[in-house]
C-alpha cells in the first residue's frame, strides 16, 4: 500500500476527485475506485478487465513477461520438483509443506476419497449421454446435502473439512461420471495409490482385474492437474468468489465454478483443440485451414494457440509438453490421424513467421488435449479434469475471502433500456 493518489476531473462537478492508489507486492498499481459512488459515478468495465475485484496473496500472473507464481513459486520449477497434493497444501496454506506436514495432508486426503454409497444412486436420474460436465454441476452441488456437518462458513475447522472432502471426492465424482456415461461399473478408489494413480484406477480399472497404471501416464496426469491447480482471478474463480460472498456452501460455490467452467472459452478450451482437429480431419489439410485461420475474413479459429492472459508464451505450456512427448513414447503412438495433425500444427507454430509474429504459440490447452486424447480419456472428459485439478484453486480463494473482510458483489451497470413509461392495458396495445 502506498499513499500515492490520482485525481479525476469530471465536467459539471465542481471539485476534483482524489482517489486512493494501492500498490502489491508484484503487479501493476491500482486505483481504488470506491469512492466515486458518494459522487454518483461508477466506473464502465465490460468483463472486468481493467478492475481488481479483490486483494488476494495466492497466485500472480505477468501475462506480458510469462510469469505464474503460486504463493512466490514459479510454475515451472512446481511442475518439475513438486506434485499435485504438495502444490495443494501450498495454496491452501501458503507454505511447502514438511515431510510430516504432507504425510498428514496426503493420509487426511485419502480419508475422504470415497461419497456416500446413496450419492450412486443420483447419477441414475441422468441419461447415459449427459456431457459429464453437466452430471458434474448437479452431483457436486449436491454434496451439501450429504455433508451439512461442516457448512459453517465462519468456523475454520468447517472450512478446512470442506476443502479435503472437495480435493479428494473430485476424482472420485469425475471419475463415476465416465463410468457412468459407458455402462461400467462405479470402481472405489484405491487409497495405496497417488492421486493421480488413483484416478487414473477409477477410470480405467474393472472389478474383475486388478488396475495396471503407468508411472508415465500417471506422472503426466499429475502434472496436468498441478498445472490447473489455480490461475488468478479468471471467471470461475470470480464466480466462486462471487457465489460465496453471498454466505452460500462450499459445495455450491464449486457447483457454481464448474458451470463457469464448462464454457469453451474457459476449460472447454482443450475440448475444443479435439474438435478443431475433427474438423481439419487429415494431416493434407493442414495447409488449407492455416491459410483460413490467417485470413482475418475467415471466422475459423486454430484452438489452442496464443492465451488471453500470457502475450509471450504460456509458462505452463512448456511442461505440458515435455509431459506430452513422454506420453507418446510411452504408448508408442506413430500413427494416430489426430495426433499427426497436432504434430504438424506445432512444428507450423513454431516456424511460421506469421504465428511467431503474432505470438501464436502452442498453449496448455494445446498439449493437455494431446495427452488426454493419448492416454484415450474421451473430449468430454477434458473439461471435468480441469475442474478436478482447478478445484484447490476455486476453494483456496473462497477460503481466502471468507476468513478475511469482504462484501457481498454486487457490480453495477450502463443502463441503455427505456425511460419511465406508462402501463398500457391489453385492449390499448
Amino acid at each position: 500500500m502506498t499513499d500515492k493518489k490520482a485525481t479525476l476531473e469530471i465536467d459539471g462537478i465542481d471539485d476534483a476527485i482524489e482517489l486512493p492508489i494501492y500498490s502489491g507486492t508484484l503487479g501493476p498499481d491500482v486505483v481504488d475506485v470506491g469512492g466515486l459512488t458518494a459522487q454518483g459515478l461508477f466506473t464502465y468495465d465490460p468483463g472486468f478487465v481493467s478492475t481488481a475485484s479483490c486483494e488476494s496473496k495466492i497466485t500472480f500472473i505477468d501475462g506480458a513477461k510469462g510469469i505464474l507464481l503460486h504463493r512466490g513459486y514459479p510454475i515451472g520449477q512446481l511442475a518439475e520438483q513438486s506434485d499435485y497434493l504438495e502444490t495443494c497444501y501450498l495454496l491452501l496454506y501458503g507454505e511447502l509443506p514438511t515431510t510430516d506436514q504432507k504425510a498428514h495432508f496426503l493420509s487426511t486426503v485419502g480419508l475422504h476419497t470415497m461419497v456416500n454409497e446413496q450419492i450412486c444412486t443420483f447419477f441414475n436420474g441422468f441419461r447415459r449421454d449427459a456431457h459429464p460436465m453437466a452430471v458434474m454441476c448437479g452431483v457436486v452441488g449436491a454434496l451439501s446435502a450429504f455433508y451439512h456437518d461442516s457448512l459453517e462458513i465462519s468456523d475454520e475447522h468447517h472450512r478446512e473439512i470442506a476443502a479435503f472432502r472437495l480435493i479428494a471426492k473430485m476424482p472420485t465424482l469425475a471419475a463415476m461420471s465416465y463410468k457412468y456415461s459407458i455402462g461400467q461399473p462405479f470402481m472405489y478408489p484405491d487409497n495405496s495409490l497417488s492421486y493421480a494413480e488413483n484416478f487414473l484406477h477409477m477410470m480405467f480399472g474393472n472389478p474383475c482385474e486388478p488396475s495396471t497404471i503407468s508411472p508415465v501416464l500417471a506422472k503426466a496426469m499429475d502434472r496436468i492437474f498441478l498445472l490447473h491447480a489455480d490461475h488468478e482471478q479468471n471467471a470461475s474463480t470470480s464466480t466462486v468468489r462471487l457465489a460465496g460472498s453471498s454466505g452460500a456452501n462450499p459445495f455450491a460455490c464449486i457447483a457454481a465454478g464448474i458451470a463457469a467452467l464448462w464454457g469453451p472459452s474457459h476449460g472447454g478450451a482443450n475440448e475444443a483443440v479435439l474438435e478443431m482437429l475433427k474438423e481439419i480431419g487429415d494431416v493434407s489439410r493442414i495447409e488449407e485451414f492455416v491459410a483460413r485461420a490467417k485470413d482475418k475474413d475467415d471466422p475459423f479459429r486454430l484452438m489452442g494457440f496464443g492465451h488471453r492472459v500470457y502475450k509471450n508464451f504460456d509458462p505452463r505450456a512448456k511442461v505440458m509438453k515435455e509431459a506430452a512427448d513422454e506420453v507418446l513414447a510411452e504408448l508408442g503412438i506413430e500413427h494416430d490421424p489426430l495426433l499427426e495433425i497436432a504434430k504438424r500444427l506445432e512444428e507450423i507454430a513454431l516456424s511460421d513467421e506469421y504465428f511467431i509474429e503474432k505470438k501464436l504459440y502452442p498453449n496448455v490447452d494445446f498439449y493437455s488435449g494431446i495427452i488426454l486424447k493419448a492416454i484415450g480419456i474421451p473430449p468430454s472428459m477434458f473439461t471435468v479434469i480441469f475442474a478436478v485439478g482447478r478445484t484447490v484453486g476455486w476453494i483456496a480463494h473462497w477460503n481466502e475471502m471468507i476468513s478475511g473482510s469482504y462484501r457481498i458483489g454486487r457490480p453495477r451497470q450502463l443502463y441503455t433500456g427505456y425511460t419511465e413509461r406508462d402501463f398500457v392495458p391489453t385492449s390499448q396495445r
